[in-house]
């Protein structure tokens, strides 16, 4: 969206029609703006508030009801922190008595909202005029925040008053594709993270898959997961870490209570520096099986995830972990609130004659595959077995001891 279309959007025309469209329906859009042109509407305005119709139906995901009275744009939406992880992150720098936040690169003012709705003082900033003018508008319910549109990097932090620091960095390219190199990220990470020589207490959100080798020593590394999907990695400097530098991995599941009422019910897994190795236990393959969440693998604690399970690794480089007795599930469901559960019915060598002729046998004819360690497709291999039958039944292809088996599972 350009600053013309924005504009019109703002008017008190733009935010009433845009405030009296119906629920978003693909199906039924070409049609409603058919319709609104027909009124006379002009066709910039119904495009834009179209367009921002959909993406507040797309942002419900992130923000639930606050998405109705929200702008965005699809790169800032995209990249936008979910609230309830936006949440935590407030949490830090209230625990680390942080007063006022420089968020440095605020998009469309998602986490500044989270800040501002806790009580601090906020000063969000955005290299882009639009987007600045978006998080205006997201913000325009908390006195205080205030929006710049400016180099956040630039920003004289002392004489602003500011004691906390928060920085998102773009790791998108302007035709959409993915930046995996932090040194690529807009602005790179070296320039984010040498805030913390001026101000101690700063918070940078990274993209999950970065790499562990070259993380600042200094920092919490910090992988965070809701319900079972690893939405970022942070990291968390000086006071904002209060238990010290290291990795961890933070689990937000939704549950909802017998009376109907939803909650979130959250578990934290961490290796601290200075604490122990809980080493690689590696043993048969027992009577079940636990897949440790993403951001417990992301994080590089699934040796840690098998201590709290009481259980092994079935290989040094997977992250199957294995017990001869079951672990209790916690409010979440997840066992330990750490890991999603099976029990293992049987185990093989893999061999596809093999694996066909038992699960025809059984007269299994709707397969769930997951896979770890293997170059096996799924899709390839459904086609390969062509089975028929009623029955229905789960596999798991992974490496156990070094060799590729066949763990036939049912979930806990």
């Amino acid at each position: 969206m350009d600053s013309a279309a924005l504009t019109k959007l703002l008017s008190p025309e733009g935010w009433t029609l845009l405030g009296a469209l119906p629920p978003y329906d693909e199906r039924q859009a070409l049609v409603l703006g058919a319709g609104l042109r027909a009124k006379g509407v002009d066709p910039e305005l119904a495009a834009a508030a179209l367009t921002q119709s959909r993406l507040r139906s797309v942002a419900r995901a992130k923000f639930g009801d606050f998405a109705d009275g929200m702008l965005f744009t699809p790169a800032g939406l995209e990249q936008a922190t979910r609230l309830v992880v936006a949440a935590l992150h407030a949490q830090r720098y209230l625990t680390a008595g942080v007063e006022r936040v420089a968020d440095l690169t605020c998009g469309i003012g998602a986490d500044a909202m989270a800040f501002a709705g806790t009580g601090l003082s906020v000063l969000a900033t955005d290299v882009d005029e639009v987007t600045a003018a978006i998080a205006t508008v997201n913000l325009r319910h908390f006195p205080e925040a205030e929006v710049r549109h400016r180099d956040g990097l630039s920003l004289d932090l002392a004489a602003e008053g500011v004691d906390g620091v928060y920085a998102d960095p773009a790791r998108r390219t302007r035709a959409g594709s993915r930046v995996f190199d932090p040194k690529a990220y807009a602005p790179p990470l070296d320039a984010v993270w040498a805030v913390r020589d001026r101000v101690p207490a700063v918070g940078i959100k990274v993209g999950p898959g970065i790499r562990h080798e070259g993380l600042p020593h200094d920092a919490e590394t910090q992988w965070v997961s809701v319900d079972g999907d690893v939405v970022e990695a942070a990291l968390w400097f000086g006071p904002l870490a209060p238990d010290g530098p290291g990795r961890s991995a933070h689990l937000l599941t939704s549950v909802t209570d017998d009376d109907g009422a939803s909650r979130t019910v959250s578990r934290t897994l961490a290796h601290r520096a200075g604490d122990p190795d809980p080493g690689k236990e590696v043993g048969a393959v027992g009577q079940y099986l636990y897949e440790p969440d993403g951001a417990v693998i992301r994080a590089g604690l699934v040796a840690h995830a098998a201590a709290e399970l009481g259980g092994r690794l079935v290989d040094p480089t997977i992250a199957y972990v294995t017990t001869d007795s079951p672990v209790p599930p916690d409010a979440s469901g997840l066992a330990a609130g750490l890991a999603r559960g099976y029990r293992v019915l049987d185990v093989m060598p893999f061999g596809l004659k093999r694996l066909r002729a038992y699960l025809r046998a059984r007269g299994v004819g709707r397969l769930t595959i997951k896979k770890r360690g293997t170059a096996v497709t799924p899709e390839q291999l459904r086609k390969q077995l062509a089975l028929s039958g009623d029955a229905e039944t789960t596999i798991v292809l992974t490496r156990v001891a070094g060799a590729q088996h066949v763990l036939v599972v049912e979930p806990r």
